[in-house]
């Protein structure tokens, strides 16, 4: 891990620090195809060099997001694609719902797959 990423997470309070390394882990180990960078100052996920998803924590609020990238949309009457976001909490003091994330991981990843 880069020291950029390693710091955002180390400057965490717990009980989200854990985790937030406990969601990069299960991301991470969820496809091989999945890389970690960090991108508008929080950590963020690319499969095959489209955006994928990311971890926030805001204020209180530990969001896991996942991005459907506008280079993969079609455009509609001349609009501008945009990037499409969607987001769950996390309560840091609960089980992850890993079916869940992996349910929401394999879809956008499939969205890529299926559009590139």
């Amino acid at each position: 891990m880069n020291t950029t990423l390693e710091s955002y997470y180390l400057s965490k309070p717990e009980p989200y620090q854990s985790c937030l390394l406990a969601l990069k882990d299960f991301i991470l180990q969820a496809n091989p195809g999945i890389c970690h960078e960090r991108k508008f100052q929080i950590p963020f996920f690319t499969y095959k060099g489209k955006k994928l998803g990311y971890l926030w924590l805001d204020k209180k609020k530990l969001k896991l997001g996942f991005c459907w990238d506008k280079s993969l949309q079609e455009p509609t009457n001349g609009a501008k694609p945009k990037d499409q976001y969607e987001s769950m909490l996390i309560d840091p003091n609960a089980d992850l719902p890993v079916d869940i994330i992996l349910e929401k991981l394999n879809y956008y990843v499939d969205l890529i797959d299926d559009a590139t």
